[in-house]
């Protein structure tokens, strides 16, 4: 079976026949593929901007999930300060069950250092961590000095005698400033 195609404007050879005889397509053809060309171009225009918006979306999810883990992290730091508060009670009823019993071995004051064992390994386990202060210089971005104490030795002048208050911090930041005494040569 043999398909002749009889559209003269479709053959290849239809550029010569329009020149040489003067035709055109029929008005109905050229209507139609203009109307096939305009809605391509709504197609595409349509296309780009629906691209566009789920580019934004997914901008603005990046985003908020972002700003949800920021406020989460904030959030988990401000429960943390708040319980090194219960830490430093542990410590002042363990300082107090000492200087009670005089050093000797008290049931209730070892059960208190084990509660707070207890506790300094469960921040531990969120990366809160003591500083260490005692002999180190003063740090004013780690430390809050409270006081000064006289000093007969030079090299102890702008070190840290004695901690008021432990500092912590969480993993490289400071969690809490440890509130110190430095000594000051005379």
């Amino acid at each position: 079976m043999r398909v002749i195609d009889r559209r003269w404007w479709a053959r290849a050879d239809s550029d010569q026949a329009t020149e040489d005889e003067g035709l055109r397509k029929p008005t109905y053809v050229e209507e139609l593929e203009r109307r096939v060309a305009d809605q391509a171009a709504q197609l595409q225009a349509a296309l780009s901007d629906r691209r566009h918006s789920a580019e934004e979306f997914d901008q603005v999810k990046a985003r908020m999930r972002r700003d949800v883990a920021r406020e989460v992290e904030r959030a988990k730091r401000s429960v943390l300060a708040e319980l090194l508060d219960v830490l430093d009670n542990l410590d002042r009823a363990i300082a107090a069950g000492r200087d009670a019993t005089g050093g000797a071995s008290d049931p209730v004051l070892k059960g208190v250092e084990l509660v707070r064992d207890q506790f300094l390994a469960k921040l531990g386990a969120f990366g809160v961590a003591r500083l260490a202060a005692v002999g180190h210089p003063f740090d004013a971005t780690r430390h809050e000095a409270v006081t000064t104490a006289p000093v007969d030795d030079a090299s102890k002048d702008g070190i840290v005698l004695d901690v008021l208050k432990e500092g912590y911090t969480i993993g490289d930041e400071l969690l809490r400033p440890a509130t110190v005494v430095v000594g000051k040569s005379t």
